[in-house]
């Protein structure tokens, strides 16, 4: 029996929350210290740096530090531990709580927020805390989830140096402000717009909290700092707009706005008009050139995003696709759209990586690498937007709606390996038992399947394969610069979703936030309020056991030689130590692949250093293997990116470990750093000790 309980849990998976209570504060021994020695600023860090989020604005995500190697990787241990000491109720932490942070490093100072936006600055050899920030953002705001995924740093160019924000830290809030600080004091930035705060509120119309947030750190190309916001998916056609923007870093002023519906407008609207609404955002991080002064925007989806017939033909264009603007005056230089009249919220998620792409013969072109929630891949030329590699327009089928109209084609990247994607077949059904393979098998045939791009159906369930939540997302993509290794992890997922006629979620009481009863959720059913249909959206798995039906790895990660575009490692990536059916821990350190958050960076060491998977673990893996060469477990879940850097001659690796709500991990609010081990190491705190 014991043996089976075993294979049950090795060949399953879910998600157990755990209910950690969490309510230390951070310690109070910790004043701040006012010895700072910030590093330079611009497109490449110093090789001991990490001044952007991935990395740079190129988003490599790749270091050239290698004291830590495949050599001696097994020596690392944790060298210090830090709480930010600002968790919310237990409630809002077990539904909301996703920080997805990744800290920056500049001189000897790391900088990072919590997921309520709080920014914090620590010593970067010993995580002492330095000063923190709090803008007071409530609850109130949360979206879908609180989550950060980081700052930005920037240095005003004409100012003394000892001016106060010289240096700055500038991040985007849930309550939708551009907050700069100094970075030596964490003080407001009096010379930014109103004490250091921007309401990025301003010309969006109505609205209620929990609709707007930013979630992503603003690029800052050319001194231009351009952010982008989420607006709450599936709730209602005339959501608050996804207008871009970008404000000066030193002054916090509007510079220019690109509003798809108002062309050739690019400041505030005036009188009682707003930025266009339902146009598609752009959530998630952006990549900057700073000699091409181009800002690289992944678009999201108009609203809403299940059904299309309400789409107007200016914002089409820009759905689901790449947008290149230029950081001078917002306007347009490209286009490049990875999915046509988007019903399936493909919604680009991944930050695109600037590299030089080799094309043989020594040759190389700036080009800027794309991965999708599709699995497709795509390189394009980034100063034209023309693909350096096949891509095809295949025919799709066609919507049984008599009020949809689909793109009879839509572009699939031949020229590079595809995540993978391959066609659901109902012997491909799964489970743990005889019993919960069937139900899944009758589920399969129940449902419309058409392979790819099969269109949303009323009348019976559709499957979603690869999901909405599948390929490559917001932890995107690695590559190392100097081998053409592109690394990226990705999700194995299924959905079983279904449209619902207006009718009939008018009776289930669906209605949009801002509307008694309406909530902030983007998952199970959604109203769509405005349009003909609401949605369930639902994980294809048995609803008793909670086991994907789809057939494992459920996440995996790969690597892939940008010289020869051919795969040179494909692995599952997670273990089922916190997996099984019914909720309950296997406790097996077997490798299965688990659903993933996060990404991965590498190092000249010859390594990948990852955690995202739901096993709580961080590892390390060998770039020329796949091989898992050391692992420690994190004491929440590691939905975050790593990062590396150097401090006083030692190389650092710090993953801030905050859990996730959506990957029912558990949630905490720590920062780790793992090091080779030195005399005079500080104490470990406790929830680092074994």
């Amino acid at each position: 029996m014991i043996h089976l309980l075993r294979l049950v849990g090795l060949l399953s998976l879910t998600w157990l929350p755990f209910s950690y209570a969490q309510t230390t504060a951070a310690d109070p021994s910790l004043e701040p210290a006012t010895t700072v020695s910030p590093g330079p600023t611009g497109a490449e860090p110093e090789p001991a740096d990490w001044t952007a989020y991935g990395r740079n604005n190129a988003a490599t995500r790749y270091s050239p530090l290698e004291m830590i190697n495949r050599d001696n990787v097994a020596d690392l241990k944790p060298v210090w531990g830090y709480r930010t000491g600002n968790l919310p109720d237990q409630s809002v932490v077990d539904k909301k709580w996703a920080p997805e942070t990744t800290p920056l490093k500049v001189g000897d100072n790391l900088y990072l927020c919590d997921a309520l936006n709080v920014l914090i600055s620590l010593d970067a050899s010993t995580g002492r805390e330095r000063w923190r920030y709090d803008p007071k953002v409530s609850t109130d705001h949360i979206p879908y989830s609180a989550t950060c995924r980081g700052v930005s740093y920037y240095e005003v160019p004409d100012a003394p140096d000892d001016a106060a924000c010289k240096r700055r830290v500038i991040e985007g809030t849930l309550d939708a402000e551009l907050v700069a600080v100094d970075a030596d004091t964490g003080v407001p930035c009096a010379d930014f717009s109103h004490a250091g705060h921007v309401d990025l509120m301003e010309g969006m119309g109505d609205s209620v909290p929990g609709y707007v947030a930013v979630t992503s750190p603003p690029t800052i190309v050319r001194g231009i700092a351009v952010v982008g916001h989420q607006v709450l998916d599936g709730q209602k056609e005339d959501a608050s707009s996804g207008v871009i923007r970008g404000y000066d870093a030193a002054t916090g002023e509007l510079a220019w706005a690109w509003d798809m519906g108002r062309p050739g407008e690019t400041g505030l609207p005036e009188g009682g008009d707003v930025y266009t609404r339902g146009t598609p955002n752009a959530w998630t991080i952006f990549s900057g050139d700073e000699d091409l002064g181009l800002v690289y925007v992944p678009m999201g989806n108009s609203s809403v995003d299940y059904w299309s017939g309400n789409r107007r033909e200016f914002e089409k264009p820009y759905s689901t696709a790449l947008v290149a603007l230029d950081v001078t005056n917002g306007s347009v230089r490209w286009v490049f759209q990875t999915v046509h009249n988007d019903v399936w919220d493909y919604d680009l998620g991944s930050q695109g990586s600037l590299i030089d792409f080799p094309v043989g013969d020594g040759r190389t072109v700036p080009a800027v690498v794309l991965p999708t929630k599709m699995g497709d891949i795509y390189v394009l030329d980034r100063r034209t937007g023309e693909p350096l590699t096949p891509v095809e327009e295949r025919p799709v089928p066609a919507s049984p709606l008599p009020d949809e109209t689909l793109s009879e084609t839509q572009p699939f990247s031949t020229g590079m390996p595809s995540m993978p994607r391959e066609p659901l077949t109902e012997s491909d059904a799964w489970g743990v038992t005889p019993l919960d393979q069937l139900w899944c098998r009758i589920q399969f045939k129940r449902a419309n399947y058409e392979g790819m791009y099969t269109p949303p159906s009323v009348d019976r369930p559709f499957l979603q394969w690869p999901s909405y939540n599948g390929g490559n997302d917001w932890g995107s993509a690695a590559v190392n610069t100097d081998r053409n290794i592109l690394v990226l992890n990705y999700n194995h997922i299924a959905m079983h979703d279904q449209l619902i006629p207006r009718d009939k979620a008018d009776e289930r009481g669906m209605v949009p936030l801002g509307v008694p009863g309406g909530s902030t959720s983007s998952g199970g059913s959604v109203p769509q309020s405005g349009s003909p249909y609401a949605v369930s959206i639902q994980a294809w798995r048995n609803s008793l056991t909670g086991v994907p039906c789809s057939r494992p790895p459920f996440g995996g990660i790969m690597a892939i030689d940008l010289n020869t575009r051919e795969v040179l490692w494909n692995e599952p990536l997670g273990t089922a130590r916190r997996n099984g059916p019914f909720g309950i821990s296997s406790h097996l350190p077997v490798k299965v692949g688990t659903p993933n958050n996060g990404g991965p960076v590498i190092t000249a060491g010859g390594l990948i250093f990852i955690a995202a998977a739901t096993d709580n673990l961080i590892r390390a893996i060998d770039i020329d293997t796949g091989e898992v060469l050391w692992e420690d477990v994190l004491p929440a879940g590691g939905q975050a990116t790593p990062m590396t850097y150097e401090a006083n001659g030692r190389q650092y690796l710090v993953i801030i470990a905050g859990g996730h709500h959506f990957m029912e991990t558990p949630p905490g609010d720590y920062v780790v750093a793992y090091s080779l081990p030195a005399k005079g190491d500080p104490k470990l705190p406790e929830f680092l000790k074994d």
